[in-house]
């Protein structure tokens, strides 16, 4: 079993000891959440710690654009607690990749392939590198701005 996985799981125990409603509750969510990735498929499989983050990132994204739209649609306490919940998620992941890095990864990668000549044609092969670079520590929307942006 993935160590985070453990982790999250004896955080929740800790979260309902401690009658933390919207902790337990966001805990128990990206549970299930990981018990729906292991069980879709064909066969049932246990994620690796990478799998769990990948879940994990992708939870903490609906969270983000959830708030946002919570936001728009003038609903301040649900975007409140989409927030919050997105603040807990963070906790667990990775610290995400500066505006500086992302340009020295994309440039570093564009250097490695040689993609300078190529322009936008090359944006696949640059994004290949980039993206297990910067996996769970960036937007794949942003990556492929900067790849766009240093290409064209």
């Amino acid at each position: 079993m993935s160590e985070l996985k453990d982790r999250l799981r004896s955080d929740l125990t800790t979260a309902i000891k401690a009658r933390d409603e919207v902790r337990s509750s966001t805990l128990r969510m990206v549970l299930t959440a990981i018990t729906n990735a292991e069980v879709a498929g064909k066969e049932a499989r246990e994620l690796s710690d990478d799998d769990v983050l990948g879940v994990l990132s992708s939870e903490a994204k609906k969270r983000r654009e959830a708030a946002t739209a919570f936001t728009d649609g003038d609903r301040p306490e649900m975007a409140a607690k989409e927030t919050e919940e997105a603040a807990i998620l963070a906790e667990y992941l990775p610290t995400p990749l500066t505006e500086g890095e992302i340009t020295e990864i994309v440039a570093a990668a564009i250097a490695e392939t040689g993609a300078a000549d190529e322009g936008m044609r090359a944006m696949g092969k640059v994004m290949g590198v980039v993206t297990p670079q910067a996996k769970g520590r960036a937007d794949g929307g942003v990556l492929a701005a900067e790849v766009r942006r240093q290409l064209g």
